[in-house]
C-alpha cells in the first residue's frame, strides 16, 4: 500500500503528553511500556513453562524408549533360548521316532518340525506297508513245502551195468 493509505487507516491518536525536556518518556509512555514488558514477561513464563513441559515429556519418552529397547532385548534373548530349546526337542524326537520304528530306515525319517517329522512317518509307514505286502505277495508265490521231499526210487538210467547191480544190492540191505 502506499504510505498515504496507511495514514488514512490508523486511526488517531490521542495527543500525548509533551515529551519531558531531557527526552525521558513521559508518564503515559512508561506505562505503556511497563505494560508490554509485563506481557513480553507473561508470555516468556508460558514458554517456560512449556518448555519444562514438554522436556518432561521427552524425558518420559526417551524412559519409555529404553525400557522397550531393554524389553526388546529381552524378548529377544528368550526368543533365541526358545529356538535353541526347540531345535533340542525336535532331534530328540526324532531320534525317539527312529528307535520306535526300527522296520522303517532312518534316513527315510526327517524333518525340521514336528509336524514334518509325523508326516514323514506317515510317508514311510505306507511305503514301507506296501514293501512289506509285495514281499509277501512274492514269497507266497515261490512258496516251497516245509520239510524234506519224499523219497523216490533211484533212477538208474545212464548208469553202467555194475553200478545198477550196486544200487541193486543197496537196496535190499546188502554191503558192497
Amino acid at each position: 500500500m502506499p504510505p498515504e493509505e496507511k495514514k488514512e487507516e490508523q486511526p488517531e491518536q490521542a495527543p500525548a503528553a509533551a515529551p519531558q525536556p531531557n527526552g525521558a518518556p513521559t508518564t503515559d509512555e512508561l506505562a505503556a511500556i511497563k505494560a508490554e514488558l509485563e506481557e513480553e514477561r507473561k508470555a516468556i513464563a508460558a514458554a517456560q513453562a512449556a518448555i519444562q513441559q514438554k522436556d518432561t515429556a521427552i524425558a518420559d519418552l526417551k524412559k519409555q524408549l529404553s525400557d522397550s529397547i531393554k524389553g526388546r532385548e529381552a524378548a529377544t534373548t528368550e526368543l533365541t533360548q526358545v529356538k535353541e530349546a526347540q531345535t533340542k526337542a525336535v532331534a530328540k524326537y526324532l531320534g525317539a521316532v527312529k528307535l520306535a520304528n526300527p522296520t522303517i530306515p532312518g534316513d527315510v525319517i526327517t524333518g525340521a518340525t514336528i509336524e514334518e517329522i509325523d508326516s514323514s512317518i506317515q510317508k514311510a509307514t505306507v511305503i514301507a506297508s506296501a514293501v512289506k505286502a509285495n514281499l509277501e505277495g512274492q514269497a507266497k508265490e515261490a512258496r516251497v513245502p516245509a520239510g524234506a521231499p519224499t523219497r523216490t526210487e533211484i533212477s538208474l538210467e545212464g548208469l553202467s551195468p555194475r553200478e545198477k547191480i550196486v544200487a541193486g544190492i543197496h537196496q535190499k540191505g546188502g554191503t558192497s
